[in-house]
């Protein structure tokens, strides 16, 4: 373990970040840059004082546990993850997919009120939405982690009908096995993705069958059309923009001005969550 070294990087990473990246406000006494000590180690759920000690040279060993709640506080890219984890003397954590949405991808969705957004991961698990994305697909506050795997939803839970009533569900369940290969080769040793791989292969035969074809390369599909049980036929555009550095998918459905689709998003905009699973 470098102390030294590892002093350094933590309060140059704290110094970088503002007080309203994290939702805290700016305040008037402060005479350094980026967040106090006692704000950051608030974030990441240790003592005032264990974080100090870190800042000064002078702390034990972190814990992996230290390390992931550090991670998450000072809002660490994986290459900075990994650099940590080195200073720390510690064994560098498991690559996976990344789980953690950027602040300014959260901003961006809230400010698009007319725009159902929603934030994939690597393996299709939904991350994040905005309250038009919950209107027109479902509540995923409401859900566990598991419920908001989509495939999972989409090839193990039986009985469910389509997936939201999207119309396209066959070219959908196509798009996300053949995402999941490229995962799966991206992350052989991720244990969630290994997982979630057996899972579906030993649950579905549908899923098995898209697995076997090797396919890597999903069709571009420009529009979708939903069923909704409340406003009815919803047909939306659809755009993906890639977030290359966090392995993620942003997706978003917007419609045509003085279209049946802007109509439906708008009274979904008024009515909120009042849908069916």
């Amino acid at each position: 373990m470098d102390r030294t070294e590892l002093a350094g990087f933590l309060r140059s990473r704290r110094e970088r970040i503002a007080p309203a990246d994290v939702g805290l406000p700016a305040g008037r006494r402060r005479r350094t840059p980026g967040l106090r000590r006692e704000e950051v180690a608030r974030l990441a759920f240790i003592s005032v004082e264990y974080y100090t000690r870190l800042e000064q040279a002078r702390g034990p060993n972190p814990s992996n546990e230290v390390l992931a709640g550090l991670t998450r506080a000072l809002r660490l890219s994986d290459v900075e993850r990994d650099h940590l984890h080195e200073l720390a003397g510690a064994p560098r954590p498991a690559r996976g997919p990344s789980r953690e949405v950027r602040q300014t991808i959260l901003d961006l969705l809230d400010r698009l009120p007319r725009t159902a957004g929603i934030v994939f991961s690597a393996t299709y698990e939904v991350l994040a939405w905005n309250p038009l994305a919950a209107a027109l697909l479902e509540d995923f506050s409401a859900l566990s982690r598991e419920e908001r795997s989509l495939p999972r939803r989409v090839f193990l839970a039986h009985g469910r009908g389509r997936l939201y009533g999207l119309v396209e569900a066959e070219a959908f369940a196509r798009a996300m096995a053949n995402r999941l290969r490229v995962t799966a080769a991206k992350y052989p040793d991720d244990p969630e993705v290994r997982t979630l791989v057996a899972d579906l292969l030993a649950g579905s035969e549908r899923f098995a069958a898209l697995w076997a074809s090797h396919d890597v390369v999903a069709e571009s599909t420009f529009s979708k059309t939903f069923e909704h049980p409340v406003v009815g036929t919803v047909t939306v555009d659809c755009d993906v923009l890639g977030i290359s550095d966090r392995d993620q998918e942003v997706v978003l459905y917007t419609a045509a001005p003085g279209s049946p689709g802007e109509e439906a998003l708008r009274l979904l905009s008024v009515l909120g969550t009042q849908r069916i699973g």
